[in-house]
């Protein structure tokens, strides 16, 4: 792709944003295209956010499960950007008709209190960065009609993200070990899905790891302050208006999201 169709494919998933109103497959209307033409329409969008006063909070990693990396045939994760606008307080109401086709997944989130810069990182270091982590739920949705994704369509849509809703349970990130916190996922009261973290690449702070790497060769630095979410440790679910979803995680406690 050359810079102008970058730019217009960015401007088509911006307007989806705007409108509700999806766009086909990337990948089906623009033969050739890369993983870097992928990487580079999402940091349009991102760029374009920021002229318009929206602000980097954290970075999400994608596609960390061995299910979904066989869906789609790729044989690591992918990343996107959290914006400030993304996060909603946990129960207070998050209106449905701001997405298209919105599902939510349980995650494990890291709040850094000191910046990580790849290449290089390794786990030590990761969790020396780390000030706590949070119970979380993160609200996917796609720009792409019908979810009909390859890995090129989720990167550019900014890996699917839609939303992050943060629990209000600080906890050290060595009081409790990562791969073994089990998960229970509740939809209107009823279980719709468990797991526990090894589920993300084996552990999150895994995920950590390769997203400061990842992003550190692409010249980003996680930031203090920033959000991680390293995917999520069972599968989404869809939602809609009315729905109460919680996810409870062992020694972590639990967070609510409520939908309009």
């Amino acid at each position: 792709m050359d810079d102008a169709t970058r730019t217009a494919v960015a401007e088509q998933l911006l307007g989806a944003y705007e409108s509700r109103e999806p766009i086909e497959p990337l990948t089906a209307t623009h033969e050739g295209m890369t993983l870097e033409d992928a990487y580079a329409i999402q940091l349009l969008q991102v760029e374009r956010r920021r002229t318009q006063g929206r602000v980097v909070r954290g970075h999400k990693v994608g596609l960390t499960s061995v299910a979904m990396q066989r869906l789609l045939q790729v044989t690591e994760p992918d990343y996107g950007h959290l914006l400030d606008d993304f996060f909603h307080l946990e129960h207070a109401p998050i209106p449905v008709d701001a997405f298209i086709a919105p599902r939510i997944e349980p995650e494990v989130a890291f709040v850094l209190k000191r910046p990580l810069k790849g290449p290089g990182v390794t786990v030590h270091e990761a969790l020396r960065a780390v000030d706590f982590v949070l119970p979380a739920l993160e609200i996917v949705d796609s720009r792409i009609r019908d979810w009909r994704i390859g890995l090129l369509d989720t990167i550019a849509d900014n890996a699917s993200s839609g939303a992050v809703v943060l629990g209000s349970t600080p906890t050290d990130v060595g009081a409790v070990d990562l791969r073994l916190v089990g998960a229970t996922f509740h939809r209107n009261g009823q279980v719709v899905g468990t797991g526990a973290g090894g589920a993300v690449l084996g552990s999150p702070v895994n995920s950590l790891v390769w997203l400061a790497n990842t992003v550190g060769a692409r010249g980003i630095t996680l930031e203090e302050g920033d959000v991680v979410l390293p995917g999520a440790v069972c599968a989404m679910v869809p939602v809609a208006a009315g729905d109460t979803v919680t996810a409870t995680f062992a020694g972590l406690g639990s967070v609510t999201a409520r939908f309009a």
